[in-house]
């Protein structure tokens, strides 16, 4: 068993974190998605995780090596503006402000990542299985 072959955990690890994060967002943004402001400025905006593929600087072919989360960024989408004078949070002219979350967006985004978690945790578990069945061939 060399150490390129234990790599594959690295890799999972890697892909588990960024889903992990990605489901953290995507609560955050449900969590979030009645909200209420009275100014555009203050609103809470959905947020999207952004991700890179990293890859192996060691190995010239520049094999994937696994992925990172490089930061997070606002939905650029309209808030939506909601005319309610009678609203405690309302502005002057009686407007107030809800984020621009889309909760079948977060739905999607959630059962995506959840499979995706789930699928890492298979293949870690298919590495695991054939490492132990490697070690048994060589008892």
């Amino acid at each position: 068993m060399t150490m390129s072959s234990m790599k594959i955990f690295d890799i999972t690890a890697s892909a588990l974190s960024a889903q992990s994060q990605r489901l953290n967002l995507v609560a955050s943004n449900m969590a979030n998605a009645d909200s209420v402001s009275s100014s555009m400025g203050e609103t809470y905006r959905s947020r999207q995780p952004v991700f890179k593929a990293v890859f192996d600087r060691m190995n010239p072919g520049g094999q994937a090596a696994g992925v990172r989360m490089l930061g997070v960024v606002e939905s650029k989408a309209p808030l939506q503006q909601e005319y309610a004078p009678d609203h405690p949070l309302a502005n002057e002219q009686g407007y107030i402000f809800r984020p621009n979350v889309n909760m079948v967006e977060e739905m999607a985004n959630m059962i995506s990542a959840s499979r995706s978690y789930q699928s890492n945790v298979e293949v870690a578990n298919a590495a695991r299985q054939m490492m132990m069945g490697l070690l048994r061939l060589g008892q």
